[in-house]
């Protein structure tokens, strides 16, 4: 525990474009958690490369994800934003930790077998054990909560099962954490197919609204989203699309849905999702100029990387080294 208040842990792989359904689900909620917590927020970089990615991609998606964290009001004075990759103590715990996990807890993982079906020509070992570095990722920090969706659940729990095994061979070295539950965020559907979230892997491009979208781009995506032929604007499950598109303006607008039915009552579908993404369009400029001040100030970007780095590798080397001597490696000589 830092400062008295418990530790946090989150972070985004540092690939493809952040869409609206990330903003709203995730990163919007983000902002208001350092008042109640000590929050570690990475660009997980390291967990990106179990896909082949281009590198000098990469390392622009990297700092482009880091900018985009903060011009979302992540304050890197309060919060500690930093690349997975500057913590070296992210690669030695999960070494250590591979020796205390199971072949079998890694075959159950069912992100693995989601993974392996789309990259059948890149099957590797970081992907079997991606599992095992997220749960270094956790404990590196002693985290006591972590915000996760449904998808990541499991994985959260291999790290429960991991801290207690370790804790219960050599004591009470691991914070063993639980989800965070705290406001919810807008879970946001695809526009094209209702039925599956937002997804800034998705190969339909027009499915998803990513957050550099320009408002013309926005107002297209939206006119053409997947509604349905009831023709009624109705917060129900027989009108997915429908829902989704309550959803967005509800979390931009913060009208409840009975609000928005009221408001759109004998009015057409093209109206409605002209007003859905104009409101999305002007929710995301304030963003979107803060993302084009920020990239221009390469020196303050790079004051943050060193700086967060710097303290990110501190509290990890606490937790490492405790690690590594219960373990009965050889102590460093200073």
């Amino acid at each position: 525990m830092l400062n008295d208040k418990k530790v946090l842990y989150s972070g985004m792989q540092a690939t493809g474009k952040l869409t609206l359904g990330n903003y709203l689900g995730a990163l919007k909620n983000w902002v208001t958690l350092n008042e109640e917590y000590e929050c570690f927020f990475s660009v997980v970089d390291m967990h990106s490369i179990t896909v082949r990615q281009n590198p000098t991609e990469l390392r622009k998606k990297a700092r482009d994800l880091l900018i985009l964290y903060i011009a979302a009001g992540l304050d890197p004075k309060k919060n500690c934003i930093y690349y997975q990759s500057h913590v070296s103590g992210h690669a030695e715990l999960m070494w250590i930790l591979n020796c205390y996990t199971y072949m079998g807890e890694l075959n159950r993982m069912t992100q693995f077998k989601d993974k392996s079906r789309k990259n059948e020509d890149n099957i590797n070992a970081g992907l079997f054990t991606y599992p095992v570095l997220m749960a270094a990722d956790i404990l590196l920090f002693q985290s006591d909560v972590v915000p996760v969706g449904a998808d990541q659940m499991q994985h959260l729990e291999l790290t429960r099962d991991i801290a207690e095994r370790f804790n219960k061979l050599y004591g009470d070295v691991f914070t063993v954490p639980e989800a965070y539950i705290g406001k919810t965020g807008a879970r946001i559907m695809s526009l094209q197919n209702p039925e599956k979230k937002m997804s800034k892997s998705d190969e339909n491009p027009n499915g998803s609204i990513y957050l550099l979208d320009d408002t013309d781009t926005i107002i297209r995506k939206f006119k053409r989203a997947v509604t349905d032929s009831y023709s009624e604007i109705l917060y129900r499950d027989e009108q997915p699309g429908i829902k989704n598109l309550i959803d967005i303006y509800s979390a931009v607008t913060n009208k409840t849905p009975g609000e928005i039915e009221k408001e759109f009552d004998g009015k057409g579908y093209g109206e409605f999702k002209l007003a859905v993404g104009e409101a999305v369009a002007s929710t995301l400029k304030p963003l979107q100029d803060r993302v084009a001040e920020l990239s221009k100030d390469k020196a303050y970007i790079d004051s943050i990387i060193k700086e967060n780095a710097e303290k990110a590798n501190y509290f990890a080397t606490k937790t490492l080294r405790k690690v590594q001597r219960k373990v009965g490696f050889p102590d460093r000589i200073r």
